[in-house]
């Protein structure tokens, strides 16, 4: 995704703040805001930010049973049902 288009001077922001939070959440593509040249922020519609979130959790999640694999922190599925059943 290229973010060219979605560059926006810190003015803009403020002069166009509802405009801009309609066009987020209509084209849920971020936009990158520009302070003296340099680009400060991204800002995105809230439906977009939540799934990042929630895929950023999930990839976490397994990074962590990579790492427990990689631990040898694992049973056999045999046992693990056995061990519900017995409850």
């Amino acid at each position: 995704m290229r973010y060219s288009s979605q560059v926006k001077p810190i003015s803009y922001l403020k002069a166009n703040a509802a405009e801009v939070l309609t066009r987020l959440a209509e084209q849920r593509e971020p936009m990158v805001i520009t302070q003296n040249g340099e680009a400060k922020a991204v800002l995105q519609d809230i439906a977009s930010f939540e799934e990042t979130q929630e895929t950023l959790a999930l990839l976490k999640i397994l990074a962590l049973g990579n790492r427990d694999l990689a631990a040898g922190k694992v049973k056999p599925v045999s046992d693990v049902v056995a061990r519900l059943r017995a409850k």
